[in-house]
């Protein structure tokens, strides 16, 4: 089971010198972060979507193995909570596929605010190219419904499968991959994941996927280099069970700042 690990963003200025090496300019940071993880998660396109030059220099800036997922603009989730998706998710379409071979899936997170409406959400689904891979983060109850469910069944989309201090989502298979996102852990110092909590996030995996099926995991607790020191665990959790984790930095790289 191919598994892609890495984290929610790269550009964290507190990662300096407990990640990213003194004499490394931030302007480099993408290449030395891709040169010890093969994916990132990036946050950019939900603040400010990037112009489709700044994609296509990601691409071109990261060795040939390097896959990027990119989360949808809030103008789509939260502005216009999904309300009339044509025009954003075509603009979002148009800039994000400069990325080219390394396009990973694309992560839809809807406010917590918004309960289901299946309307939208088909509407929505509907406007990205066959054979992109979407995977939508829920935050409201409301929406693990039977029905909900099939929608995404129906259009090959994964449920992203989040974690707070424990799991938030219902472990759905409803395509043949899946998508985790690590927000923050239990254990010390915070918001960091213990071993034990990582590793049974290892086994619903292996539970509910095939050894084919490729999982992506990203980790979303950036302080203190948490994230950093997690998806190593987790990817050595990972190869321990079968998996096929995607390269990670040594153990002295990725210090955890107390």
């Amino acid at each position: 089971m191919p598994a892609l690990i890495g984290t929610s963003g790269w550009q964290y200025r507190h990662w300096r010198e407990t990640f990213y090496p003194r004499g490394v300019a931030q302007a480099r940071w993408l290449e030395y972060y891709a040169e010890r993880f093969t994916t990132v998660e990036s946050n950019a396109a939900f603040y400010r979507l990037p112009k489709a030059d700044t994609f296509a220099a990601w691409a071109e800036r990261t060795p040939p193995d390097f896959v990027m997922a990119v989360k949808a603009s809030r103008y789509l989730t939260h502005i216009r909570r999904l309300r009339d998706p044509k025009e954003p998710v075509a603009r979002f379409v148009a800039r994000a596929k400069s990325l080219g071979s390394k396009l990973g899936p694309v992560l839809i997170q809807l406010p917590p605010t918004m309960g289901a409406d299946v309307d939208r959400l088909r509407a929505t689904l509907a406007e990205f190219p066959a054979g992109w891979r979407i995977a939508i983060e829920f935050r409201h109850d409301s929406w693990y419904s039977p029905q909900v469910r099939s929608i995404l069944e129906e259009h090959g989309v994964a449920l992203c499968l989040a974690d707070r201090r424990g799991p938030l989502t219902p472990i759905w298979r409803t395509t043949d991959w899946t998508y985790v996102r690590f927000h923050s852990g239990r254990a010390r110092p915070e918001p960091c994941y213990g071993r034990a909590a990582l590793e049974s996030w290892v086994e619903r995996i292996s539970d509910q996927w095939d050894a084919a099926d490729d999982v992506y995991a990203y980790f979303n607790n950036d302080p203190r280099a948490c994230a950093l020191r997690d998806a190593r665990i987790f990817a050595l959790a990972a190869r321990r069970a079968g998996l096929v984790p995607t390269r990670i930095p040594p153990a002295p790289d990725v210090r955890v700042a107390t």
